[in-house]
């Protein structure tokens, strides 16, 4: 762990530690369900009301969104801080606070596009986690060539009006609001998206969660039927959304490629294999096929681990992401797909259990992780469509007819 030295810094983690020790919740501790995740919004039920009580707290200081300006309910913090603040939650073992489109995507790209007056309205609700927002962008026909999208948009006069589809919205079912991709211009491709926001419950929304091959239902297609937006609500310019809409996905494919996907349950795929399969004389996997794929993976996993540093480092110097995250979301989806899939071979028979007895939660869990592992390399940007982003923007790679 790196140290940040400095008599000022010392004292902010001393502080920070102090303030986390007296203010963690002790149930907390137990580990965290997927029904548990602290996404906030209007819609969402507390389990533990401690998780709320956490959630406020960190809140209330502005550390849901640490170097966020105090302005618009942020922490204030600089980037040195934030890096210890966050040191100093995993030396906790602390949950999130908050688990946040609005934290992850739709803030920083307000903080670089919205009015002075969209800041204020919008941002504190993310910081309190008050407001939970989910991203229209995909349609049926617009995924990959996400600029062919059709959900259209009509000026009239005091408001726009919007009619069309989105599909794979995540947790749209569960969201207060949506910032969405809407065509203003149908002469132009790029040129004629803009980027607005409006509440779901406006008349004329409708979300219809998707069921999965994982059995869970964590995506929606969403109808728009005659929607009224006031156009206070246009973020940027007019026809100008395709500028925001890459800048967000920057954000979103940073943001995947540090959390690693996770999944899998609470199981390591190395013990999981040595109490599966069992150990040789030396105490090692005893299948040596297996084991050296799995030490493979986790070279792959600490090579990553370095490279997602360097780039964090980077970034200091940078006013934000850059195409780079590219490579890093491309080999976290390869990376969790490879892990989930090692993990279901390392378990033998117990990997394959879908419900019943006989198989623990982990072990059910490791199944519906290796399927749901199968859409890393489509979200946030197809792993095609992030290899050609490095291809140009990376490697300075041209087209050739």
């Amino acid at each position: 762990m790196a140290d940040f030295g400095g008599t000022e810094l010392d004292a902010f983690r001393a502080d920070t530690r102090a303030w986390l020790e007296a203010n963690y919740p002790p149930s907390l501790k137990a580990p965290m369900g997927e029904d548990d995740a602290p996404w906030g919004g209007q819609k969402m039920v507390w389990k533990n009301p401690d998780a709320k009580l956490w959630l406020d707290r960190m809140a209330e200081r502005g550390w849901t969104a640490p170097t966020w300006p105090k302005d618009y309910g942020g922490g204030g913090l600089s980037k040195d801080q934030a890096k210890i603040l966050e040191q100093e939650l995993r030396r906790l073992k602390a949950r999130p606070a908050l688990m946040s489109f609005g934290v992850w995507m739709l803030g920083p790209v307000l903080l670089e596009y919205a009015t002075e007056e969209q800041k204020k309205r919008f941002l504190p609700s993310i910081v309190r986690g008050e407001t939970r927002w989910c991203q229209g962008y995909s349609e049926p026909g617009a995924g990959s060539d996400l600029a062919s999208l059709q959900t259209k948009c009509e000026d009239k006069g005091d408001h726009y009006l919007i009619n069309g589809q989105k599909v794979w919205t995540s947790y749209a079912d569960q969201a207060d609001w949506i910032f969405c991709l809407v065509r203003t211009d149908t002469t132009k491709k790029h040129e004629g998206i803009s980027f607005v926001l409006f509440d779901m419950t406006s008349p004329g929304v409708e979300p219809r969660p998707i069921k999965l091959i994982s059995g869970s239902s964590p995506f929606c297609e969403t109808f728009f039927d005659n929607v009224k937006v006031p156009k206070e609500q246009l973020v940027g310019k007019l026809n100008g959304g395709w500028d925001i809409a890459k800048r967000l996905l920057q954000y979103e494919r940073q943001n995947i490629s540090a959390s690693g996907f996770g999944g899998g349950g609470g199981l390591d795929v190395v013990e999981a294999a040595k109490t599966e399969i069992g150990v040789d004389d030396q105490g090692r996997i005893a299948d040596g096929d297996l084991r050296a794929r799995i030490a493979a993976h986790r070279m792959d996993a600490h090579a990553f681990l370095l490279t997602v540093r360097r780039a964090e480092t980077e970034s200091k110097t940078s006013k934000g992401p850059s195409a780079a995250v590219s490579i890093i979301k491309y080999a976290a989806a390869k990376m969790n797909q490879d892990r989930t899939e090692l993990l279901v071979e390392a378990l033998g028979l117990q990997g394959l259990g879908w419900e019943g007895p006989g198989f623990s939660a982990d072990e059910l869990g490791a199944m519906r992780s290796m399927l749901r592992a199968k859409g890393n390399s489509i979200e946030g940007g197809t792993s095609e469509v992030n290899l050609n982003v490095v291809a140009k923007r990376v490697l300075g790679l041209l087209d050739h007819q």
